[in-house]
């Protein structure tokens, strides 16, 4: 066992501090649990990762389906009660959530986060689609997770995860049914790696440098958006092939859109006029 956990652990905060220290609302519904693990549909292959386990609601019962279960918890009282359920199957590390090395094996996320790091741990799994993550069932605050759906997509971290991962608004959930009740609504996604993603996996930070740019103004229309990368008759081309007209908002273009504005910059724009992220600012998304 020491082994295993060894394995999964990551170096501790500088400032020795969790990010994972507050946010937290337990779920006290036991039927709603129930439904959260349901809808991740997990099997004895899995391993399967529980962000801030907390006294084990969710743990517990993914240690009955899944191969191997992770649960991170950083509070010491938890730990405790998540010792005391005895779940053969499950590795408990006290650790900070944003802190841990992710598996290099394909692994599934199924947790109720807590809200104040939420975007930082969505990030986590999303920015790079060579790791391991595979899909997830996620209970966050309600107008994150309707942000993280939204048809309008203003940020560019989100149009990237969205050509390797499927990301889908499930339900939403009362407060009434955490405790401490949080001051709004909640509401459960559901995260599924593409079977052919839009981007090749290989390009993606080309793909991220372009939809950073773009994005700088998400309600600019794709003429002046994309200005400086496409010539007036690629643009007149390009507007053509996607189907839009001059006043079209650059957040709103689909997946399937944004795929094929990529393949046109690809084809046809000088490598000199593409625009480039430095690794640095992808570490700060």
């Amino acid at each position: 066992m020491a082994r295993s956990r060894k394995r999964y652990q990551h170096k501790k905060s500088s400032t020795g501090t969790p990010s994972n220290f507050s946010g937290k609302h337990f779920i006290h519904n036991k039927r709603l649990i129930n439904d959260i693990v349901n809808i991740a549909r997990i099997s004895k292959s899995d391993l399967v990762l529980d962000l801030g386990a907390g006294k084990g609601a969710i743990t517990s019962i993914l240690s009955s389906r899944a191969r191997k279960v992770l649960a991170i918890e950083y509070d010491s009282n938890f730990i405790k009660k998540l010792k005391q359920l005895e779940m053969k199957n499950t590795i408990i590390i006290k650790q900070d959530i944003l802190r841990i090395s992710l598996p290099q094996e394909p692994f599934v996320v199924v947790s109720n986060i807590p809200y104040a790091i939420t975007t930082p741990i969505m990030k986590m799994f999303l920015n790079k689609p060579s790791s391991g993550f595979q899909s997830g069932v996620i209970v966050m605050e309600n107008g994150v997770a309707k942000r993280f759906t939204s048809n309008f997509v203003k940020e560019s971290y989100v149009i990237a995860w969205k050509m390797w991962f499927d990301i889908q608004y499930v339900k939403g959930i009362s407060r009434r049914n955490f405790s401490p009740p949080p001051k709004v609504d909640s509401a459960v996604i559901k995260i599924n790696r593409k079977a052919k993603p839009i981007v090749p996996i290989s390009d993606y930070l080309i793909f991220w440098g372009l939809a950073d740019y773009a994005l700088k103004h998400p309600q600019y229309p794709i003429e002046i958006a994309l200005k400086g990368i496409f010539t007036p008759p690629q643009m007149k081309h390009l507007k053509r092939n996607l189907q839009i007209n001059n006043e079209t908002p650059i957040a709103s273009l689909t997946e399937l859109q944004w795929g094929s504005l990529f393949e046109t910059m690809i084809k046809y724009v000088p490598k000199s006029r593409w625009p480039k992220i430095k690794k640095a600012k992808l570490n700060h998304f």
